[in-house]
């Protein structure tokens, strides 16, 4: 059982870690965001690469931060019910819920945002949403990475919850 709780820290270790790199891209989002916004109002001095550097930003905090928010049970839930359940209970609404929702989805998400990254880096694709162009294949592959640290994150409550239900008690 040592190796599955050292598993399981590990993975949340890289929750971890991924949720504070990307409180970094919140920072650069509001430097990118004002930097613009000063240069376009006051300087009558627009920039080309703003718009898609504040997507891509956008996109990476929300992308690193969903296993950070996973491990930390900050995701949205309609608590309506959930919350006047016993623990073993919402371990089972949850083991149930991962069967039937959030593995498959997840792992459709992450199969095609795999290949999605493999095409990009391939066809050397470029985002078209401005005059910049930049690359697309890194945001793409970040993108893939933040699906699997999800997966990898949700695995672990998922035996986390496993084992709830049938001990009675956490594993850690």
């Amino acid at each position: 059982m040592t190796v599955v709780r050292k598993i399981l820290k590990f993975i949340d270790t890289l929750s971890e870690t991924s949720g504070r790199l990307g409180k970094w891209f919140a920072f650069l989002l509001v430097l990118i965001g004002s930097f613009d916004a000063i240069s376009r109002h006051f300087f009558d001095a627009p920039t080309i690469w703003a718009y898609d550097s504040l997507c891509i930003s956008g996109g990476i905090i929300y992308l690193l931060g969903a296993s950070y928010d996973y491990l930390h049970d900050a995701h949205t839930r309609v608590d309506v019910i959930y919350g006047l359940l016993s623990p073993r209970k919402q371990a089972l609404i949850n083991v149930i819920s991962s069967i039937f929702l959030f593995f498959p989805l997840m792992i459709i998400m992450l199969k095609l945002a795999i290949q999605w990254a493999v095409k990009a880096w391939k066809i050397h694709e470029v985002m078209f949403t401005s005059f910049w162009y930049p690359p697309a294949a890194p945001y793409r592959t970040v993108f893939a990475l933040g699906l699997f640290l999800l997966v990898l994150q949700g695995t672990a409550r998922f035996v986390r919850d496993i084992y709830y239900v049938i001990r009675g008690e956490a594993i850690d």
